[in-house]
């Protein structure tokens, strides 16, 4: 890092945001997590919940930090640092600064559920013709998405940023930082009822991201949730409706699923997603409204649409070992639990359909509710075999059992052993399996523990061959 560079960074998190240096050079990579720090980056000193990151400033020291930001008094002696009073409003000045300076169109990305999927397919559709950047993983609070401008580059042609919320007003702010020209609203439904209390609290929040975007801009909403549908009229631009319903602007019609694979049409172009499950359409006719509305061709937007795969832990399609295996794992709430059964439900060329769930957090009081609604749904799709973990998972299995499913082929287990030994027993090979729970429930061991079986059952196999 030059010095020009450090007085620059040093200027804008001060607040004088003076531009010094190459003003079309991009910024160094910023780090906040110590253990990924590279030679030559910023480290980031960030107070959160679990952890303060003035305590590993050392650490990113002997991993080849260029400079530190920490708070005053805080970074050790002989440490190349800039001081700031508070760490996180000085990320915030800094992104703000950058942003000022970038001409680059900038999506927003909110909802219930899909938005890193949206944000993922949008990113895929439009990198077909432009230069673009999305936010990195999931950094969609207030510590992710300063974090996420930081990567847009002055040669980036579009960024597209996720943006979520554990409260009123939480949208609002992060729009007024980020800045954005379009918004994407996937879906309004029953997550973090436990901070919100309402769905209607939910969509107030959700809709924060339309009031946000200016009267020259556009919005594209699912509209197909009645929910979302009406909170179009809260923005001050023009707002286009997509799904499946005759009155949308952007309207799907053959719709075909098969395996990990959907295809359909808009008008007379056909796209196709490689990815599993009807519930993907939302996602994939937001992305071609957007990619449409700033000028791209069907044809460009059908090849960036076919680039796009899930990413680990949504949707993610695994051959382990006899079995299909669909890694769901990252999150779960009541709608995207209904999509799973859904997707079981319209597997083809399965043997048996097991859907393994894990508890659903953060429901508040309507807990019990939505997972009694669980076992009703997986038992409404069809679903061979249901195996429940967690606090809630008897309620789960006493609803599908009401609902009509065999008692014999429910489980319910409080432990990541007692969920192994059953599937030791139940899984038989041509089998598909679907994996889901909140993001609190570790469902990705079960995906570990699922590999542990596979190899074993391959050495059965082996040992009887050889015998």
């Amino acid at each position: 890092m030059t010095l020009a560079r450090i007085n620059e960074l040093t200027e804008a998190v001060n607040g004088r945001a003076v531009s010094v240096g190459d003003p079309t050079a991009g910024f160094e990579r910023i780090e906040t997590d110590s253990r990924k720090v590279r030679r030559g980056d910023v480290f980031w000193a960030l107070k959160g919940p679990q952890h303060d990151g003035h305590d590993y400033i050392p650490d990113a020291c002997a991993r080849g930090a260029a400079l530190c930001v920490g708070e005053k008094g805080r970074v050790p002696k002989g440490v190349a640092a800039v001081t700031v009073s508070d760490t996180l409003q000085a990320l915030w000045d800094f992104a703000a600064w950058h942003r000022s300076r970038l001409d680059v169109l900038l999506i927003g990305v909110t909802g219930s559920v899909g938005k890193t999927t949206t944000r993922n397919m949008l990113h895929a559709t439009l990198a077909a013709r432009f230069r673009g950047v999305q936010s990195p993983a999931n950094y969609n609070n207030h510590y992710g998405v300063p974090l996420s401008l930081l990567t847009i580059r002055p040669d980036h042609e579009f960024a597209v940023i996720e943006v979520g919320a554990s409260q009123i007003g939480e949208i609002a702010r992060l729009a007024d930082l980020a800045q954005p020209e379009i918004g994407v609203l996937t879906a309004i439904g029953p997550a973090h009822l436990d901070e919100f209390g309402t769905i209607e609290r939910i969509g107030d929040a959700k809709s924060e991201l339309l009031q946000a975007l200016p009267e020259a801009g556009f919005a594209v909403i699912n509209g197909d949730d009645e929910r979302v549908r009406g909170l179009a009229d809260r923005a001050a631009c023009r707002v286009l409706q997509t799904g499946v319903r005759v009155n949308n602007d952007v309207v799907a019609r053959g719709i075909e699923i098969n395996g990990d694979s959907l295809r359909f049409q808009v008008d007379r172009s056909k796209f196709t997603v490689h990815a599993p499950g009807r519930h993907f359409l939302t996602s994939a006719l937001l992305a071609v409204a957007v990619a449409r509305e700033i000028g791209m061709h069907d044809s460009e937007i059908a090849a960036g649409l076919k680039k796009f795969r899930p990413v680990t832990g949504r949707c993610q399609v695994l051959t382990l070992g006899p079995w299909t295996v669909i890694d769901d794992t990252y999150n779960a709430n009541p709608v995207s639990m209904r999509a799973a059964c859904e997707l079981l439900r319209d597997w083809h060329a399965a043997n048996q359909r097991v859907l393994i769930a894990g508890d659903m957090l953060s429901l508040g009081e309507q807990a019990d509710a939505f997972h009694a609604g669980l076992g009703t749904e997986a038992a409404r799709c069809g679903v061979t075999r249901l195996v429940a973990m967690g606090a809630q998972a008897a309620r789960v299995a006493g609803s599908a059992k009401d609902a009509g499913m065999d008692a014999g082929c429910l489980g319910a287990c409080r432990d990541m052993d007692t969920l192994t030994l059953l599937l030791d027993c139940w899984l038989e090979p041509g089998d598909v399996i679907l994996v889901k729970g909140s993001r609190g429930m570790h469902m990705e061991h079960v995906i570990e523990q699922m590999k542990l079986l596979a190899a074993a059952r391959k050495h059965e196999t082996r040992s009887r061959k050889a015998a």
